[in-house]
């Protein structure tokens, strides 16, 4: 069901995030995610050449992680095409500092310590949560008692359909289903 309709309005800002997850030939996996803000206007700017044109991308960012199965990473490639200042771009291959770390419980919190204040890119780090749930969707599911794993390890009790009190938890992980009543005394 679409939302409501709106009262009359005029675009003035577009931001776009796309996430795609690949198979590689190696055995690995590409997670990548792309990100722009446009605006529908002339904005000036006096780092970029006095203003940044309507359509032309105020930001455009890319980030790619290469992971395995157990997601983790083992690359991460992340670069800045268009940013407000010209210093911005320098502090994408600090994200390579996520080499080693696994998408699952506590990845974001972890990545939270490694990129904050002056030492992040507030919109390359915007795009780390859609690169996990895109490296879930990705890997999901590859054979039933994976998907298991998975639903168990990285899934129970991180959103309403995961409850460990629903339906899907009783159907899929049915050692972890605790009936809502249990759960309250």
């Amino acid at each position: 069901m679409p939302l409501t309709k709106p009262t009359r309005r005029r675009l003035h800002h577009r931001r776009q995030v796309q996430c795609d997850g690949y198979e590689r030939d190696d055995g690995l996996w590409d997670i990548e995610a792309h990100i722009t803000d446009i605006k529908t206007y002339d904005l000036d700017n006096a780092e970029r050449g006095g203003y940044v044109s309507a359509g032309e991308p105020f930001h455009d960012m890319w980030m790619r992680l290469t992971i395995d199965r157990g997601m983790k990473i083992h690359a991460v490639e992340a670069v800045i095409d268009a940013s407000p200042f010209p210093q911005c771009p320098a502090i994408a291959r600090r994200f390579s500092q996520l080499e080693g770390t696994r998408i699952g419980p506590g990845w974001h919190r972890e990545a939270k310590e490694l990129f904050n204040g002056i030492h992040n890119c507030t919109h390359l780090h915007e795009l780390l949560a859609p690169l996990a749930t895109t490296t879930i969707q990705t890997l999901w599911p590859s054979d039933e008692k994976n998907v298991m794993e998975l639903a168990e390890n990285l899934l129970l009790d991180s959103c309403h359909g995961w409850s460990r009190h629903e339906y899907t938890v009783r159907k899929y992980i049915p050692h972890k289903y605790v009936p809502a009543e249990q759960s309250n005394g």
